[in-house]
């Protein structure tokens, strides 16, 4: 065994300077191992989501110790990302290991149940799409949003489950299962503290209502928060427009019932004392103003009842009144002094010179068809020019009065210096086409079916083209139009029109009359308010199918002539919009005349004028009244060229009901010279103004006379004939009727009825008390 001692010892002392480092390591490798220390991260579970994405919303590195606190900040950003469903992390070693569950993708939503809320609004209101990552928070969030979407329709008994259908390769299918309950309305408003007006006057003046069976038509009846906020300053817009300046509301509170069928809204308010105007002055420091100018355009008086939306108006009245007296800058800001003693509140409007601001650019978005040119040519500000508020606003106008858009905003907003102004232009287009197929009744054309197509914006440019056929049991008529707004890029609105008529008086009176033309015209403006059209029309007028027993001056009129005339219009336009008045006015003065060419020779004019005054909210004053006369140049004015009155300009008498008529056959025979006026309001009924339905009352007056008395004998049937003397009834006296009327814009076109009874009227005069119109006149 001894021999075996010196050469283990001798391999020993050889190898010594090699295992002895070896040795001294060892206890390092075990410091290690206890102190764990992450060599490397494994990911398992993804299928396709790639590890390094996975990796990269860690905050642990491979070289890291392991830490809790380090893990539990990695699952948390893994957890927030929202891709994983599920994640854990283990120790394999020195390894860590992530283990992930991915959400799903959703392959289909889909909505179930939904009878009132269309699906293709709640797709859009819901943040969940289809090839998106399904997790159940992003869900739990649609479900409150749809359940919010019918809260505002009034239905707050509505429940929302939403489904999970599981397909393969991690894909899901969701539905919404919908359970819209019946509406909830609001059946009590209530209001604490008032004195001055009773409930039945504030539940006028706020948009909520009471539910009542024939409100079916309007969702003003259930409840919305954001309506009971807008009602809010509805009621301080009332009372201040009445003179409580110190009103407010305290409180207003919506309360659902135990069985949660009905809303209780109840309003506290405090009224305050009621004030009247005290003084009323302007002062100006703008250089050279002279403020006496100014007082005419001053809508509060000391005395009158203070109203904010008196106040309010002033200001507009007296920024524009300036700014007119060519002042660029302008700022008028009131300045009040309350004496509570004596209950007066006095006023000074200061007019000073407002900060100098230019429009550094137009920013035009909403327009997809339309072009940006259209929507310019309108605006009255350019870049670089100086900011005027009033300019801003009829910009808008002008853009509403285009009737290319379901809205219209537009605003300033901040530019990139302090003296600089962005405009900002934002529309939400409207169909502007139109093509009907249809059929109707008139009381004055009987029964019609009708083809009509036309586009308004043709292209987006703003060019309108139409076309239109009509059938009628006592006209036929074919009408094709066009009219380019701004020709060569100029303020020029250029266009012609082909017509063909041909009209059956056989029905109620002896004889047809034929028409086919063209006329061609261009307007153009003189001034922001004054514009002028000039015209050339080429028409081949005919009397045809005079039946037996007409009258001899029918037959006088019986052939074909041609009429070629040139004519202009001035129209002077002060009214607030071109589509649904409310203020303003409008004259026009028309002249035309025939003998340039062709086979008659006269010189016609038509002079109008129309005011609209707002009477109180809903009603609208309308004043209209029209003169006309036309004088024959060397000769008679033929039938097709003098005037009718009656039907939609006399209310109460048929078509062609007054003026000169055949005292034997009782037929008609139009006159040379005519007036007729018409008084009108319209009577708010309470209804949603989307429903299109409107009431009005109305007087109409009118007078036609003026005929020429023929006395020379004409051929019929190979005889000739002489007229009658004293044949032709004739009155100028005074024709007048009153009447009530309503009109409703269905889907199927234009419905009015008009009830209107004619208390002045000559003998030989045509009545119609009910006027009824179904269907859309092209």
């Amino acid at each position: 065994m001894n021999r075996w001692v010196a050469p283990l010892l001798l391999t020993a002392a050889h190898a010594a300077p090699f295992t002895l480092p070896v040795l001294a390591l060892m206890p390092a490798v075990a410091l290690a191992q206890q102190d764990g220390v992450i060599r490397d991260i494994r990911v398992e579970g993804t299928q396709r989501i790639e590890a390094g994405t996975v990796l990269s919303y860690m905050t642990v590195k491979p070289g890291d110790p392991f830490d809790s606190a380090q893990e539990d900040a990695s699952l948390k950003n893994l957890f927030a990302t929202g891709l994983f469903a599920d994640v854990t992390f283990r120790r394999d070693g020195n390894v860590l290991v992530v283990l992930v569950a991915e959400n799903p993708i959703v392959n289909k939503i889909a909505f179930e149940g939904n009878k009132k809320l269309e699906s293709n609004k709640l797709t859009d209101e819901i943040q969940i799409k289809p090839r998106t990552v399904y997790t159940r928070t992003r869900v739990q969030a649609d479900v409150d949003r749809i359940l919010e979407l019918y809260r505002r329709a009034g239905r707050y008994s509505a429940r929302v489950e939403p489904k999970v259908v599981v397909l393969d390769q991690n894909r899901v299918d969701l539905v919404f299962e919908i359970d819209e309950g019946p509406r909830t309305p609001v059946s009590r408003i209530n209001f604490v503290g008032n004195h001055a007006y009773d409930g039945d006057n504030l539940r006028d003046a706020i948009l909520t209502k009471e539910a009542i069976w024939w409100r079916f038509l309007t969702s003003n009846d259930s409840y919305d928060p954001d309506r009971l906020q807008y009602d809010k300053e509805l009621l301080r817009r009332f009372y201040l427009s009445n003179g409580f300046a110190d009103f407010r509301v305290v409180s207003a509170v919506a309360e659902l019932t135990p069985n949660r069928q009905d809303f209780f809204i109840t309003f506290t308010i405090d009224e305050g004392e009621k004030y009247n105007f005290g003084k009323v002055d302007i002062r100006g420091e703008l250089k050279g103003l002279d403020t006496a100018t100014l007082t005419d355009y001053l809508l509060t008086h000391e005395g009158d009842v203070y109203s904010a939306n008196k106040i309010e108006d002033t200001v507009v009245a007296l920024s524009q009144a300036v700014t007119q007296q060519h002042y660029a800058f302008v700022d008028v800001r009131p300045e009040f002094t309350k004496n509570r003693d004596t209950h007066t509140i006095d006023i000074t409007y200061d007019v000073s010179e407002g900060p100098r601001i230019f429009v550094e650019r137009i920013n035009i978005s909403g327009n997809e068809t339309t072009v940006d040119e259209v929507i310019r040519r309108e605006m009255k500000l350019a870049e670089g020019d100086a900011f005027n508020q009033d300019l801003l606003k009829k910009s808008e106008q002008n853009l509403k009065d285009l009737d290319y858009f379901e809205k219209v905003n537009v605003t300033n907003i901040p530019g990139s210096e302090p003296d600089k102004t962005i405009v900002d232009v934002k529309v939400t287009e409207k169909s502007t086409g139109e093509v009907s197929v249809g059929a109707g009744y008139s009381g004055l054309d009987g029964a019609f079916a009708q083809f009509n197509i036309r586009q308004r914006n043709l292209f987006g440019e703003g060019k309108d083209l139409q076309f239109g056929a009509q059938l009628a049991s006592y006209y036929q008529q074919l009408n094709i139009a066009y009219t380019q707004p701004y020709l060569l890029g100029r303020d020029i609105a250029a266009g012609f029109d082909i017509i063909r008529n041909v009209q059956n008086y056989t029905q109620n009176y002896s004889y047809n009359q034929e028409k086919t033309g063209f006329d061609l015209r261009a307007g153009y403006a003189l001034s922001d308010s004054l514009r002028q059209t000039l015209t050339y029309s080429l028409t081949a007028n005919q009397i045809t199918n005079i039946q037996p027993g007409a009258s001899f001056f029918i037959f006088e009129q019986a052939g074909l002539r041609y009429t070629s005339q040139i004519g202009q219009a001035l129209v002077f336009d002060k009214r607030d919009a071109r589509i649904d008045t409310t203020k303003g006015y409008i004259l026009s003065l028309q002249t035309n005349l025939a003998g340039l060419g062709g086979t008659d020779h006269y010189f016609q004019t038509v002079a109008k004028a129309g005011y609209y005054y707002p009477i109180a909210d809903g009603w609208v004053l309308n004043a209209r009244i029209e003169a006309g006369d036309v004088v024959g140049l060397g000769e008679k004015v033929n039938i097709e060229s003098r005037f009718f009155v009656g039907g939609d300009n006399l209310r109460g008498f048929r078509v062609a009901g007054i003026g000169p008529r055949d005292v034997t056959t009782h037929d008609p025979l139009g006159g040379d010279y005519y007036y007729t006026g018409s008084l009108e309001t319209s009577i708010p009924l309470g209804l949603p103004q989307e429903y299109g339905i409107k009431m009005f009352g109305f007087t109409d007056f009118g007078a036609l006379g003026g005929i020429e008395e023929s006395n020379q004998p004409i051929v019929i049937n190979g005889v000739s004939v002489l007229p009658n003397p004293g044949g032709i009834f004739q009155s100028f006296a005074l024709r007048a009727s009153a009447g009530i009327g309503v009109s409703w814009k269905s889907p199927f076109g234009l419905v009015r009825v008009n009830i209107a009874y004619p208390f002045l009227k000559q003998s030989l005069d045509k009545g119609q008390v009910l006027n009824f119109n179904f269907g859309s006149h092209f």
